[in-house]
C-alpha cells in the first residue's frame, strides 16, 4: 500500500508493507501549490514513481490519504480551516481518477487509531480512544466492537472541541472554552501568559525572551513552580476531559498519541488524579490510558497505509 499524510506545510508519500514497514517515502511542500489541482497532478506523478522503483505499480493494492477536516464516508476535505484548498475538495475521487486505482482518506484522528489498531498498543483490542494532542489542536478517534465509530456524517470524535469552560478562551472553532485551547501548544501558552499575568510571582518564566512549551518544559525541569503549575492545570484539564469520554464510552484502553505526549511526564500525575476522581466508579480501575509507541514521524502514513485496506480494491489496470 501507499500511504499519505498531507499537512499544512509538506505532504509525504510512503511505500508500507503488511507489517507496517516504510519501504520508502518522498515528501511534496504542500504550501507549494496552492491550486489543488496541481496539487494532484505533481501527487500523482510521485506516487507512481514510487511505487515503480518500490515493487511496481501493477503490486500497488490501494492508497490512503490522511489530512486535516477529511472525511472518510465522503472522500472529501471539508472547509478545512488552516489548508490553502477551500470549501470542499473531493481528493480522493480526485486521485482516484489520475492515477487509476483506489484511493481512501480520512482525518489525522481516524488513521491515527487505525494505525494503533494495525501496527502499535491498541492491537486485539476491540474498544478503545485514541487521543492525538499535537501543536494544533486535539483530536481523537474511537473503536467500538473493532469499527472505528465515525458517526451520522463521518465527524464523530472531535474530542478537542468539547466545552470545558463556559465563555472560556475563544477557539478557531469560532466557539468559546474549547478543550484543545487549553489542551495543545498554544493552549499551554496561553495558561503560562494568564499565570504571569494574574500575579508578581517571581519566575523563571518572566525571563524568557519567548514563550514556547519547550521552554516551558525546561522551567518546570528546573524546579520552576510555576512552569510546574502550569502543566499540573493542563493534566487537571485533560485529565476530566478523559474521564468524561471514558464514562460514556467504557474503552478497554485510552491511547495519548501526537507531539505533545513527549511532556507526558509533566501533566501525568495530574491528568491521572482528575481522571481518576472524576470517572464512573465502575470502570475506574479498568481503563489503562498509556501511551503510542509509534514514531510520531511515522503515525500518520502507517495509519493512511492501514485505511487503504479499508478501500474497496479498484484499477485500471488489473
Amino acid at each position: 500500500m501507499i500511504g499519505i499524510n498531507i499537512d499544512i506545510t509538506s505532504t509525504t508519500i510512503a511505500v508500507v508493507d503488511l507489517r507496517g514497514n516504510i519501504l520508502a517515502q518522498d515528501i511534496i511542500p504542500t504550501k507549494d501549490y496552492p491550486n489543488v489541482n496541481n496539487f494532484i497532478e505533481v501527487l500523482s506523478e510521485r506516487v507512481i514513481t514510487l511505487a515503480e522503483n518500490n515493487g511496481g505499480y501493477e503490486n500497488l493494492r490501494s492508497v490512503g490519504m490522511c489530512a486535516p477536516s477529511a472525511n472518510y464516508l465522503t472522500g472529501c476535505i471539508e472547509n478545512a480551516a488552516n489548508m490553502p484548498w477551500k470549501g470542499i475538495v473531493p481528493l480522493a475521487a480526485m486521485l482516484r481518477d489520475s492515477i487509476g486505482l483506489a484511493v481512501a482518506l480520512g482525518n489525522d484522528a481516524h488513521v491515527t487509531a487505525l494505525g494503533e489498531s494495525a501496527f502499535g498498543v491498541a492491537h486485539g483490542m476491540e474498544n478503545f480512544i485514541v487521543v492525538t494532542m499535537t501543536g494544533s489542536g486535539l483530536g481523537s478517534c474511537f473503536f467500538s466492537n473493532g469499527v472505528a465509530h465515525l458517526g451520522y456524517d463521518g465527524f464523530a470524535g472531535e474530542f478537542g472541541h468539547t466545552c470545558v469552560e463556559d465563555g472560556g478562551r475563544l477557539c478557531t472553532c469560532g466557539r468559546r472554552g474549547c478543550l484543545e485551547e487549553y489542551v495543545s501548544t498554544r493552549g499551554i501558552i496561553q495558561t503560562a501568559r494568564e499565570m504571569l499575568e494574574a500575579c508578581n510571582t517571581p519566575s523563571a518564566l518572566r525571563q524568557l525572551t519567548e514563550l514556547t512549551v519547550e521552554n516551558i518544559a525546561a522551567c518546570a525541569d528546573q524546579g520552576d513552580a510555576m512552569a510546574k503549575d502550569v502543566w499540573k492545570r493542563t493534566g487537571e484539564i485533560l485529565g476530566r476531559a478523559l474521564s468524561n469520554y471514558a464514562s460514556v464510552i467504557n474503552p478497554e484502553a485510552i491511547v495519548l498519541t501526537g507531539e505533545l505526549v513527549e511532556y507526558a511526564d509533566k501533566l501525568w500525575a495530574a491528568m491521572e488524579e482528575a481522571f481518576l476522581q472524576n470517572v464512573f466508579g465502575n470502570i475506574r480501575d479498568k481503563v489503562k490510558v498509556v501511551i503510542s509507541t509509534i514514531d510520531n514521524h511515522e503515525r500518520n502514513v502507517l495509519g493512511a497505509s492501514a485505511l487503504a485496506w479499508k478501500v474497496k480494491e479498484y484499477s485500471l489496470f488489473k
